[in-house]
């Protein structure tokens, strides 16, 4: 019994996800509408800076931060017990 409720289950998802892409328009992004005011294109560099160091940055304050202001002394006993 429990195959075949899987198996109705996956017709319809799978029925469902058909029909949404047989049903849904396409973006036509390569048409250019009357307010579009596309920015200027990014270097390389600027690419990675922006989003792959920026995020990795931000992270690293964020950990560096947590770690300093951390008041727990548990981890201090835990770490001179061993």
């Amino acid at each position: 019994m429990d195959k075949k409720n899987a198996l109705r289950a996956g017709a319809v998802a799978a029925g469902t996800t058909l029909m949404m892409l047989l049903m849904s328009s396409p973006a036509l992004a390569l048409t250019r509408d009357d307010g579009d005011d596309p920015a200027p294109k990014l270097e390389v560099v600027e690419t990675l800076g922006l989003f792959v160091a920026l995020p990795l940055a931000l992270f690293l304050v964020i950990a560096g931060l947590v770690m300093v202001l951390d008041r727990s002394k548990d981890r201090v006993k835990a770490v001179k017990a061993k």
